[in-house]
């Protein structure tokens, strides 16, 4: 089959591979129809994500029909289409119980190295390093599914392909981003990055009752995207003082919760400081550029939350703590726990309460992926979101 493979920083490629086989009782292989280029994908893409090999295979958000399953699937059968959530969970150890599926304790088998970097280990992704299992990903013809009693969700026709797929991640985690934020009637929530995932978010807390949602970035395709379909207000930092304008948008107070959609590879609008954290992220001394977190930290109004989706792999440099502690700042964060919200959010979009598909901007066919990866880094053509069409 073909499949979007990791050739090295910044190099993808449409190879041939073996097809995927039933491995467990409880797989199923899925023909691929749609699968997406996340955000996340590019911190992989730019090798910021540690024990990624010359040859595996990218891409956790895909949906298509399922093929064949194990003797232990009895949720699903050959001609099922069907969506599949990004962490690969088991349903049955204590955090899957839970509802914490994105750190389930059975779902990665090289949780030894994630242990070293972590504490303790998350569950496998699809397509996302040998740190998190070393599955293959979804950016192909056929996947196989761990666990498929668990993860995949069937789909029914009247939703498109372009919606459900949106349900293996961005959605979800944006909508877990504004749930985190506990929202009130009156509440103003603030929003940094304009991409997939915080567009999704700002919608969310739209859904969630916010009265004001202020969305920032720099790109000003991405911005009309929140004003036209979220009805959001929206800051450049190319343009103003973030923290300025938040304090002038909200009477001094500050946001009443923040949502750190952008993660690892931020940008900033202080020459200075992008420099000196490009620099040492550069030299792998700081993995991760936190500009959105740490404003989003001095932005947030004392007693407020600070909810944090976008992805962060390692260690970050200058937290601001002291005004995370003296303010009573309280932090949520996750990857997302994707088994949890497709069902009720794919009833929103079934009664019409929102398209998600609104952030898709190019569709083009597998055998284009790494023309994709470069539209979408590069930001060029108004991009916002890639599907691959299988």
């Amino acid at each position: 089959m073909k499949a979007t493979a990791w050739m090295g920083t910044d190099s993808v490629k449409v190879i041939d591979v073996p097809d995927p086989k039933i491995m467990n009782a409880r797989d199923a292989i899925v023909r691929i129809s749609t699968t997406a280029i996340c955000g996340s994908d590019l911190h992989l893409y730019h090798g910021y994500i540690p024990a990624m090999r010359k040859g595996d295979i990218l891409g956790h958000e895909f949906m298509g029909e399922v093929v064949e399953v194990g003797p232990q699937v009895r949720n699903l059968a050959p001609g099922d289409r069907v969506v599949v959530p990004f962490p690969i969970a088991c349903g049955h150890c204590s955090s899957c119980q839970r509802g914490l599926y994105s750190v389930c304790e059975n779902s990665n088998p090289n949780a030894g190295i994630a242990e070293k970097i972590m504490g303790h280990s998350p569950a496998g992704i699809f397509g996302y390093s040998h740190l998190l299992g070393g599955y293959a990903g979804g950016q192909a013809e056929y996947a196989r599914v761990p666990f498929a009693d668990v993860g995949p969700i069937k789909v029914p026709d009247e939703v498109s392909d372009d919606q459900a797929v949106m349900l293996a991640d961005v959605f979800p985690t944006g909508y877990m981003g504004a749930e985190m934020c506990d929202i009130k009637p009156g509440q103003v929530i603030a929003v940094w990055g304009a991409g997939p995932v915080g567009l999704l978010a700002a919608a969310s807390a739209r859904l969630l009752g916010a009265e004001r949602v202020i969305v920032i970035d720099r790109f000003p395709y991405r911005l009309r995207l929140a004003e036209e379909h979220i009805d959001a207000e929206t800051i450049n930092y190319d343009d103003v003082d973030v923290l300025d304008a938040l304090n002038a948008m909200t009477a001094g107070r500050g946001p009443d919760a923040c949502i750190d959609a952008v993660g690892l590879e931020g940008h900033h609008g202080n020459a200075a400081m992008y420099a000196y954290d490009r620099a040492k992220q550069a030299a792998r001394v700081e993995t991760e550029r936190p500009f959105a977190l740490r404003q989003a930290i001095l932005a947030c109004r004392s007693g407020g939350v600070v909810s944090v989706v976008g992805a962060y792999g390692g260690f970050v440099d200058k937290f601001p703590m002291g005004a995370f502690m003296n303010r009573s700042l309280v932090m949520r964060t996750g990857q997302c726990h994707v088994q949890r919200y497709t069902r009720p959010l794919l009833e929103r979009i079934q009664r019409g309460e929102i398209d998600p598909s609104f952030i898709v901007s190019h569709r083009m066919p597998l055998r284009d992926a790494p023309k994709g990866y470069k539209i979408f880094q590069k930001k060029q053509d108004d991009c916002t979101k890639v599907l691959l069409k299988v």
